[in-house]
């Protein structure tokens, strides 16, 4: 079992955060007072006390905070565990949503010392259950649900919905069918077509958030911007053909204009990522012959599925 070193918050984000004694801890929200805390997925920060002690070592002397950190944890390789753990600190129960981050702003310690490990080496959770924290509190492990809903992520690629000139009606249609058949949709983004920022948020869902499938709307057909398979290809590790192939066979029996299509689908740890078309009738019609096989292959990815 591992032990609360440090509770920590900030009044302002961008700022170096500061040592309590205890804090209280609100559901859905965060800690009490901190500058991060808010109905969204990074509530609340942890950092091994290990990574730490290893930075000071380096001749850089850091206090608990100076990453950003709102929990220090000692005897646990927070970074090694999985999107879903559980951490239990008495009355408290902590979701672990995300690992790493992307830092644009550098923080206070980046811009006094040139680096800072927090954004390769903590962690994020969301407060599933409130109470009171304690240094010296012991936080204990629990493993992720083998059963716990699939997560999935939605991103629309349309330069006119983006630019607001028109609306976005392909990502809530998959929104609201995932739902529907039990999916946990945790992100909704609108992205204009190309490759670069698409890129960026596959590799940011997969790896730092972990979900099980994001599904693309857009950007598959011959258009010039018309990139989202190169952005997928480029980020996947496998390819995955049938599901592209099965999507555009059932496809053609409806419209000829099916093989114009060069979507893909592929593997990126152990996030399938599926490109569907940009129209919501059509993103329907691909729903209903992709969801009823997908979940057993979600299962053989997150090795929750035996058979």
């Amino acid at each position: 079992m591992a032990v609360i070193r440090a509770i920590c918050i900030s009044d302002q984000k961008g700022t170096q955060k500061y040592r309590i004694p205890e804090g209280t801890f609100a559901e859905d929200h965060g800690i009490e007072g901190d500058a991060h805390a808010g109905k969204w997925h990074r509530q609340v920060s942890l950092l091994s006390a290990e990574k730490i002690e290893a930075f000071r070592e380096k001749g850089v002397q850091v206090e608990y905070g100076a990453f950003g950190e709102n929990l220090v944890v000692e005897g646990c390789d927070l970074r090694s565990l999985p999107v879903g753990t559980r951490f239990a600190i008495g009355n408290v129960l902590l979701e672990m949503t995300q690992i790493g981050k992307e830092c644009h702003d550098h923080c206070a310690i980046y811009n006094v010392t040139g680096d800072c490990i927090m954004p390769r080496e903590g962690v994020f959770a969301k407060v599933l259950r409130g109470g009171r924290v304690r240094e010296g509190d012991m936080l204990d492990v629990i493993p992720a649900a083998p059963d716990r809903p699939f997560t999935a992520a939605v991103i629309t690629l349309s330069d006119r919905a983006f630019r607001k000139e028109r609306e976005d009606r392909s990502g809530p249609v998959i929104r609201d069918i995932l739902g529907e058949n039990g999916y946990d949709v945790v992100e909704m983004i609108l992205l204009p077509d190309g490759e670069a920022l698409l890129k960026r948020n596959l590799i940011r869902l997969a790896d730092q958030r972990q979900v099980n499938v994001i599904f693309t709307t857009g950007g598959t057909g011959f258009g010039p911007r018309d990139l989202t398979p190169e952005a997928t290809c480029a980020v996947c590790q496998r390819m995955a053909p049938g599901i592209a192939e099965a999507m555009r066979a059932e496809s053609l029996k409806i419209t000829k204009h099916a093989m114009l299509s060069r979507a893909a689908a592929g593997i990126r740890g152990a996030t399938l990522i599926i490109n569907l078309p940009g129209s919501p009738k059509a993103c329907r019609e691909n729903l209903d012959v992709v969801l009823p096989a997908l979940k057993h292959g979600l299962g053989l990815l997150r090795g929750t599925d035996d058979n």
